[in-house]
This record gives C-alpha cells, sequence and structure tokens, in this order.
C-alpha cells in the first residue's frame, strides 16, 4: 500500500469510529445538560445524582444503536479486508 492509501484507510477508521461513538456521546451529552439543568432548578448538589440516568439511557442506546453500529463496523472491516486482498 502507498502512503496515500494508509491515510485514507486512517481517516476511513476514523470516521466510522466517530459515526459509531455519536449515538451514545450525544445521548449522553442530552442527558448530563437535563440532569444539570435539574439540579440547578432545584439547587440539589448532589454530584452521584447524574451517573445513573447517564449510565442507564447509554445502555438504552447502545442497545438499539447496536444493529447500526455493527454494520458500520462491518463495513469498515470489509474495506480493510479487501485492501488488504488488493494490495
Amino acid at each position: 500500500m502507498t502512503a496515500p492509501e494508509v491515510l485514507d484507510l486512517a481517516r476511513d477508521g476514523v470516521m466510522t469510529l466517530i459515526y459509531v461513538s455519536a449515538p451514545m456521546m450525544i445521548v449522553g451529552l442530552a442527558v448530563g445538560v437535563g440532569i444539570g439543568l435539574l439540579q440547578a432548578l432545584t439547587q440539589v448538589q448532589e454530584m452521584t445524582l447524574v451517573f445513573v440516568p447517564k449510565i442507564i439511557a447509554i445502555f438504552i442506546t447502545f442497545m438499539f444503536a447496536l444493529p447500526f453500529m455493527g454494520s458500520l463496523m462491518s463495513g469498515y472491516m470489509g474495506r480493510v479486508a479487501e485492501r488488504i486482498i488488493t494490495g
């Protein structure tokens, strides 16, 4: 493989990583902001209050996004294997 092909493969890998992790990160951010807003409104400043809802929301998102994530990673692995075979 040439250097541009390696860079294309690395860029494709980084983009796949972003697409796979984005649903869980967005949900974690939204839940964190929501809990933070609730804490600010009620003036309950418990640090551990954020973690349990975030973990549950991320786990539920993971269950729903698993087919999407699997297909993205499978497609990436197929492209990598194709380049290895042709390379």
